[in-house]
């Protein structure tokens, strides 16, 4: 691939990194950056990954400096070894690494660590994730620490807070005629259930969390940690022996089925006040996109104040579709007199609100287990205050920041109209298998979401960009000047590329199912909008949210895919037939049949 072929898919010429496939007879696994992803026995994932992550007092990850590697493939087995050093502030962690699996099933990985001074560090040691697909609701058996055995299940449900703490063993059957034990020493672990961050996995890792944190690994003391995994087969005969010869044809089946009885959600973009002049000179590329509501951010801790309301209202003159207020709460004093405030700006500024969501500026950050909530008015004290102040207004609460939080603070939900929350794709990972396999996650949070909310209650989402607006686990989101794939990062490159484009369609084939109301997929200006660098033309991503616009209100039709982790489809019936909108969730061409036809598609939306 070239550095222009590489920029016009991914943003960035920074090619993906790289990985090397290991293999002992059915074990297989992809040894990536030190670390192990898709773990398969039979061709069964078993693990979603083995990793040892270290990272920084903000949840920052450290890339690791890989020394002295070496890798020995057998037919029958394979070893790696290799030096992972760790650098922060100055202090060096140096993790001496082994790694071996065999064809009987047995994987191995073990460390060994020592830091040259005082390292301080939120995290260090091993992350297991365990794949959802196939999992969630499915038996687990927990192995203490205390050596007791707990027969229990993977949460359906995305839970809140960890499902299983002080664990030594997890014991479950990734195919019926499979079982496999992964098995962790060196420390205590526990899971947390990653899908409240929209990543597909149980996230099994070391050190309680309700441990202090940052804490420091003192210089010079070694500790050792390890990860087995042992895979045995339960039956005779492997089920991969009784399965019908497969198709040499890799081509990915394509098919649309009947209506589903919904149609997509309303779709709009989200505008900072300072982003309405630059706006205004580009309406014309807004019209183009048509979104059917903007999204007015309104932060007083950030300075935002009447002039923030008049730049709304400006745009709101010449690009008159509906306007939704999404309101930081200061909560810096009397409630009602903070929303008299906010009303009298708007009422002065002539702004039209269709509707004025709420969410106390604290709650923007994150509370993990053990740890104290900050100071914070009861959401009953204001939701009846924005409800005196605007009477006539559609009221929604919730949490401007993850399903993570709303999860976790669930509002009262009968004083509201509707209930709101975002996801972001790289709060944990941010590889491009990583943020493409968030989009598995979506059914599973969308699922969660209701049954906090209920059936009849209106549900928006988003933003749901790729880069991330605000930081709720540290003290800031990451600057990324070199277009890196990075967590946490603002600006993603990404964006930029029609990675982003497919990205988005995917989404929204994934939340067709779940009543949404209205969606924000993007900004329209900024490092997650949909203009272009120089400000002057619009990105991939603008023609898939124009396509998806335009066919906003149309009944969708179910669309039933063979691989839907290559491909991702959103069927709709129109006049003069159904219509497709079609992605590429790889960076390889596939080959769609769809009837009789077969379609080349490399990473475009395309109508069939």
């Amino acid at each position: 691939m070239t550095d222009l072929d590489a920029i016009h898919l991914f943003g960035t010429k920074r090619a993906p990194e790289p990985f090397q496939l290991l293999r002992a007879g059915p074990l297989e696994v992809r040894l990536e950056n030190g670390n192990l992803r898709y773990v398969r026995y039979d061709g069964f994932e078993v693990l979603r990954a083995i990793s040892y992550v270290v990272r920084d007092k903000d949840w920052g990850t450290l890339a690791p400096q890989i020394e002295n590697l070496t890798i020995d493939q057998a037919t029958d087995g394979f070893e790696v070894s290799y030096s992972a050093r760790f650098l922060n502030d100055g202090v060096t962690l140096t993790v001496d690494t082994r790694i071996s699996g065999s064809q009987s099933g047995q994987l191995t990985f073990d460390t060994k660590a020592i830091a040259d001074g005082d390292f301080e560090t939120n995290r260090c040691g091993f992350n297991i994730l365990h794949p959802i697909n196939g999992v969630a609701g499915a038996p687990v058996t927990v192995e203490h620490c205390d050596g007791t055995l707990v027969e229990t299940v993977f949460p359906k449900l995305i839970e809140p807070w960890q499902p299983f703490k002080s664990i030594r063993a997890l014991t479950h059957s990734p195919a019926p005629h499979l079982t496999a034990c992964c098995k962790m020493e060196g420390d205590t672990f526990e899971m947390e259930d990653q899908r409240n961050w929209s990543d597909a996995s149980y996230k099994t890792y070391v050190r309680p969390i309700e441990l202090p944190w940052p804490y420091i690994i003192k210089s010079n003391q070694q500790f050792d940690q390890s990860v087995s995994l042992d895979i045995e087969v339960v039956e005779n005969v492997r089920m991969s022996d009784i399965r019908p010869n497969s198709d040499t044809d890799t081509s990915v089946e394509l098919s649309i089925g009947e209506p589903l009885g919904k149609k997509l959600p309303s779709i709009g973009l989200q505008m900072d006040p300072e982003h309405v002049e630059l706006t205004l000179e580009k309406i014309n590329l807004l019209k183009q996109v048509k979104p059917q509501s903007i999204l007015c951010h309104f932060d007083p801790t950030a300075g935002h104040d009447l002039h923030s309301l008049k730049a709304f209202r400006s745009l709101q003159r010449a690009f008159p579709v509906q306007y939704d207020l999404e309101y930081v709460v200061a909560c810096d004093g009397d409630l009602d007199v903070e929303f008299k405030r906010l009303a009298g700006m708007v009422s002065e500024c002539g702004l039209e609100l269709a509707s004025l969501a709420v969410c106390p500026s604290v709650d923007r950050q994150s509370t993990p287990p053990g740890s104290e909530w900050p100071n914070c008015p009861p959401l009953e004290d204001i939701y009846r205050a924005a409800r005196a102040a605007f009477p006539k207004t559609t009221l929604g609460g919730g949490m401007f920041s993850y399903f993570t939080e709303l999860n976790r603070k669930r509002p009262p939900i009968a004083l509201l109209d509707y209930v709101t929350h975002a996801t972001n794709p790289i709060v944990h990972a941010a590889d491009d298998d990583s943020v493409m396999e968030t989009l598995e996650t979506l059914p599973h949070i969308t699922q969660s979401a209701r049954a906090i909310i209920g059936e009849g209650k209106p549900y928006r989402l988003g933003p749901t960009t790729i880069g991330m607006r605000q930081n709720p686990y540290g003290s800031q989101t990451f600057e990324n000047p070199n277009d890196d794939r990075i967590c946490m990062a603002h600006d993603d490159p990404r964006q930029r590329g029609r990675f982003a484009a497919a990205w988005v369609l995917g989404y929204a084939s994934r939340i067709t199912d779940a009543g949404i109301e209205h969606w924000i997929p993007s900004a329209f200006v900024g490092p997650r909008g949909l203009l272009s660098a120089d400000n002057h033309s619009l990105l991939p991503i603008a023609k898939a949210v124009e396509d998806l616009c335009r066919m906003n209100g149309l009944p969708l039709l179910s669309c039933s895919i063979s691989d839907p982790k290559r491909i991702a489809a959103v069927g709709f019936q129109t006049n003069d037939g159904p219509r497709l909108l079609v992605a590429n969730l790889t960076s390889e061409q596939q080959s769609i049949r769809y009837g009789k036809k077969r379609i080349l598609d490399p990473l475009e939306i395309a109508g069939i």
